[in-house]
């Protein structure tokens, strides 16, 4: 983070200086992700600027150390009445939150003010899983883009496994050169989100892909090291599948939504939707909680909605 960041921002001395050497560490000890690094800079500034308005005067140290929850929520209505929705609102209370925690450490103010701020409830959005018919094409071999054949191969591998055995993308790029091996495998051990294990069941389709990968990659998989490669030899990064995937779905004429992430959501929809039960599908995804499993009901229904009104003659208007 550079001093403009300290020149630029609408405080006091003091305040700028707590600020900066906040940023500093989230981007030094922390190695804070680029983009959240600079939403917090954006927000705090946002913040400090919003204080010098209700306060009548850049704030200090001094100021910051007795500001109450009612500040806080007065800058929150501010931004709601500038436009900004649930998550830039929670986004922004997250940074305002993370600063006052550093300066209650340094023993320069109380976060407790902040702290204890309800964040605004979040919309519920519903994931937007591809049909089978697009899954189908999106996890084809022959669709993939790429002139080398073992690239187009791993591709179409990865996102098999996130459509055939709705796997996370990380879940499936930390797979190691002893997976997958045996076309006899029943199933494969997943380490999800908080290093938990499940067993997940194998598809032959699935085995296949990832077959057809192995035999062309033009590099050795032992065991422990990824099974899955980047061009030049390391570990595949998710950043790459994922353009990968944008540039697949301009290719195909399928809409933004379909993201590799979207192809668990279509294994989850899809399962519901052929009979499977919540209590299954909760186990095969690794979710910890049924209410998180319990969206794609909410998915499901308003695809048949979807049905009925298209297909149904008295859904038709005349």
């Amino acid at each position: 983070m550079s001093d403009d960041s300290a020149i630029l921002v609408n405080a006091k001395p003091d305040l700028a200086a707590a600020r900066k050497a906040w940023l500093d560490q989230l981007g030094g000890e922390r190695r804070l992700a680029p983009k959240t690094l600079e939403a917090y800079e954006r927000d705090t500034r946002q913040f400090l600027s919003f204080l010098a308005g209700h306060l009548g005067g850049a704030p200090g140290l001094k100021d910051v150390a007795e500001l109450r929850s009612l500040d806080f929520r007065a800058f929150l209505t501010r931004r709601r009445a500038g436009g900004a929705g649930a998550r830039t609102l929670g986004r922004g209370l997250a940074g305002i939150r993370s600063f006052m925690r550093y300066l209650e450490r340094s023993g320069l103010a109380n976060a407790a003010a902040a702290t204890t701020m309800r964040a605004p409830r979040q919309p519920k959005s519903l994931p937007k899983p591809l049909t089978a018919a697009d899954a189908r094409r999106v996890v084809d071999a022959k669709e993939q883009l790429h002139e080398e054949p073992w690239i187009a191969a791993r591709n179409a591998a990865v996102l098999t496994l996130l459509y055939g055995c709705g796997l996370r993308i990380g879940e499936a790029l930390s797979l190691t050169g002893e997976a997958l091996r045996n076309r006899g495998e029943k199933s494969i051990a997943v380490t999800g989100k908080g290093s938990k294990t499940r067993m997940v069941p194998l598809l032959p389709v699935v085995f296949d892909a990832v077959d057809l990968y192995r035999r062309l990659c033009i590099y050795d998989l032992p065991p422990g090291e990824p099974l899955f490669r980047g061009a030049r030899g390391g570990a595949l990064q998710p950043a790459v599948l994922q353009r990968d995937m944008r540039n697949l779905r301009s290719a195909l004429g399928l809409p933004d939504t379909a993201t590799p992430h979207a192809l668990r959501h279509s294994f989850a929809t899809h399962l519901l939707g052929s009979g499977g039960d919540l209590r299954t599908i909760q186990e095969l995804l690794g979710h910890a909680s049924l209410s998180t499993t319990q969206v794609y009901t909410g998915v499901d229904t308003a695809r048949l909605l979807d049905v009925y009104k298209n297909a149904h003659p008295r859904a038709r208007t005349p």
